[in-house]
């Protein structure tokens, strides 16, 4: 009687093993790959003939001839396997008063910016730590640094920003937003930085 009852137990879970774990995840990869091969592959990004990073995922860039991506809230910067939110809300006296505190004066020193009036994006992370994007009016108040920095008009680089600026999705999701990666190496390809070999 278990002999019977054994039988088919095994034939149905090897059956359920082949389906869900390779028949169906082969014809989902094969779908992904003929219709979204970019974003099935990561949406990796390629300068030069090698690839420099992914679009989904936010890059560290320190130096000041380059726009400035959010701050991360992973511990060892920007890598995927980190991602994590500093889970600390608007009301903890900790990011009040010393991690936002200290990025509101970093803004005031480097770019310039007004206390009262910094995009909230340029001193907090977001959920994941990751975001590769910033919102506008964040890239516009890098716009003079990175001008500065690279001996340029910044109508030029405000120029690329403009270029580089999403709309929301389907014109009414999420909100207008600057791709920091692409945004930097339109930024190389256009005027070369300083120091090209650094990123």
């Amino acid at each position: 009687m278990l002999r019977n009852q054994l039988r088919p137990a095994i034939v149905i879970t090897a059956l359920l093993i082949v389906i869900t774990g390779l028949i169906y995840p082969g014809i989902v990869t094969a779908i992904a790959q003929l219709v979204f091969p970019a974003q099935a592959n990561g949406s990796l990004v390629a300068a030069n003939g090698q690839t420099v990073g992914s679009s989904l995922i936010g890059q560290s860039f320190s130096q000041p001839y380059y726009f400035h991506p959010r701050p991360s809230a992973a511990g060892s910067g920007y890598v995927g396997d980190s991602s994590s939110g500093t889970n600390k809300g608007p009301t903890d006296r900790k990011l009040a008063d010393t991690l936002i505190a200290q990025a509101v004066d970093s803004a005031v020193k480097n770019e310039g910016a007004e206390k009262g009036h910094i995009p909230s994006d340029m001193v907090t992370s977001s959920a994941s730590g990751l975001d590769p994007e910033i919102s506008p009016a964040n890239a516009a108040l890098q716009v003079a640094r990175v001008a500065r920095a690279r001996s340029v008009p910044p109508e030029r680089v405000q120029a690329l920003v403009a270029a580089h600026t999403e709309g929301r999705q389907l014109g009414f999701l999420g909100e207008p937003r600057v791709n920091v990666l692409e945004l930097n190496l339109a930024l190389d390809s256009v005027v070369a930085p300083p120091k090209a070999d650094h990123k």
